[in-house]
């Protein structure tokens, strides 16, 4: 008897646990190998888990809707028994879903500051433990934390908002020194059969936890400047049709953006970084996230890496790629991990400019706002003229940790200049 355990697989760099949405065989069931047979979703993307091989499924560990930690047996397929095998087994006896033993997904009173009352049974994700390593807490604190996901579940927004309301008495001063907040948040006015609710999906929850957090995280800063891209856009125009023709591909601005950006970064590598406590990762690979608006109205940020290797060709593929699987939601795990910068262009939705949250763990984010034509005063041989041309604003938002203003200013400058220094003489 052969027994194949299935584990959650990696979904991306950065990405340590994943939310069983649902399974599509119960135990009992025969599966052929490569035979989808759940589905599991993340902060960026829904993933189909395939079968890893012939058999029948002896055990499921998870029910939908629980987290589990990459890595982590969510069940076993006994690859020994046949089809005719499950037929019969599955009429003589009714499949049962496995609880998950306590040792499986219970967090241990050494994770914490010591407990005196043990543990108990609400379910603790690896980021929150994370986060509660970190900030010194103890079990009972975070298990008193009133949790706003699924069932309960305590998620990374619920334990910053407690950490940013919790108050400690100060042994240095006085009791009555402490301040404490009398702010209550305002009540929210409904109109019953006027007004309506409308539950956030899971993907909405999941970026509006992520935007808390990257705010809780990081001091933004955001400068701007305005960059003259006259002759980007005239030799964009020219040429769109031909390279279209030539190499089967559009050619939009995005590519265009990430080749300046990569640019840019190679000249200020310090912007390619991470944050781990008091340490700087910097990224040798440079990874251009590019954050996608999809038909649902939610955000995805599918990830171009490498940008700094590819020509424009290569970056055009890559992007259209991205951008066409992110509309139909066929995006791979590998395709939205691992940025080390992301871009947005708020210009798309005809915005002059943005103030855009850090992509975490990035320290930068780049937004690109709407090319507008109006009268500018240029110089030429003649002295000072007023001409049409193509404008565009350019915003960095940066964490003031990691970026002061002279880097984030320097490299925001740099990317504007490479734009406005376009060859226009170059060939597709």
């Amino acid at each position: 008897m052969t027994k194949i355990e299935l584990k959650m697989p990696k979904m991306g760099e950065s990405i340590s646990e994943a939310t069983i949405l649902n399974w599509l065989k119960k135990v009992g069931d025969p599966v052929e190998e490569d035979e989808i047979i759940l589905e599991v979703a993340t902060d960026k993307v829904d993933s189909e888990i395939p079968s890893p091989c012939h058999g029948i499924i002896d055990e499921i560990h998870f029910q939908p809707n629980e987290v589990v930690a990459i890595g982590q047996v969510i069940a076993v397929i006994n690859s020994a028994k046949s089809i005719q095998e499950s037929v019969i087994q599955t009429e003589q006896t009714e499949p049962i879903m496995h609880k998950k033993s306590e040792g499986e997904h219970m967090t241990k009173t050494s994770d914490f500051r010591p407990s005196a009352s043990g543990l108990s049974t609400i379910f603790l994700s690896p980021l929150v433990i994370s986060i509660a390593q970190k900030e010194n807490l103890t079990i009972e604190e975070v298990q008193s934390i009133l949790g706003t996901g699924d069932r309960g579940r305590i998620r990374k927004s619920d334990v910053m908002l407690y950490l940013k309301n919790r108050k400690y008495s100060l042994p240095s001063k006085p009791q009555s020194q402490v301040l404490k907040s009398t702010y209550k948040a305002p009540p929210i006015s409904y109109i019953e059969g006027k007004d309506r609710i409308v539950e956030m999906d899971r993907m909405r929850t999941m970026i509006a936890d992520h935007m808390v957090y990257s705010k809780h995280t990081s001091p933004h800063v955001t400068s701007y400047i305005e960059v003259d891209v006259t002759d980007l856009v005239n030799w964009r125009n020219q040429v769109k049709h031909q390279f279209l023709e030539k190499h089967g591909e559009k050619l939009t601005f995005t590519p265009i953006f990430i080749e300046a950006v990569s640019k840019a970064i190679q000249e200020y590598p310090m912007i390619n970084v991470s944050v781990d406590g008091t340490n700087i990762i910097v990224h040798e690979d440079i990874n251009i996230g590019m954050a996608t608006a999809l038909p649902s109205g939610n955000l995805i940020v599918p990830v171009v890496k490498n940008a700094d290797e590819k020509n424009l060709l290569g970056l055009a593929k890559n992007v259209n790629h991205l951008a066409n699987s992110a509309r139909n939601n066929t995006l791979r795990p590998d395709e939205i991990g691992g940025s080390t910068f992301t871009i947005s262009n708020v210009g798309t939705f005809g915005s002059l400019m943005g103030t855009p949250i850090i992509n975490q763990p990035e320290v930068a984010i780049l937004a690109l706002g709407i090319i507008k034509k109006r009268p500018e005063v240029i110089s030429t041989e003649k002295g000072d003229e007023i001409a049409i041309r193509s404008m565009m604003y350019l915003s960095l938002s940066f964490d003031h940790r990691v970026v002061d203003g002279f880097l984030g200013g320097s490299f925001l400058r740099k990317i504007g200049d490479e734009l406005e220094a376009f060859d226009i003489q170059r060939e597709i």
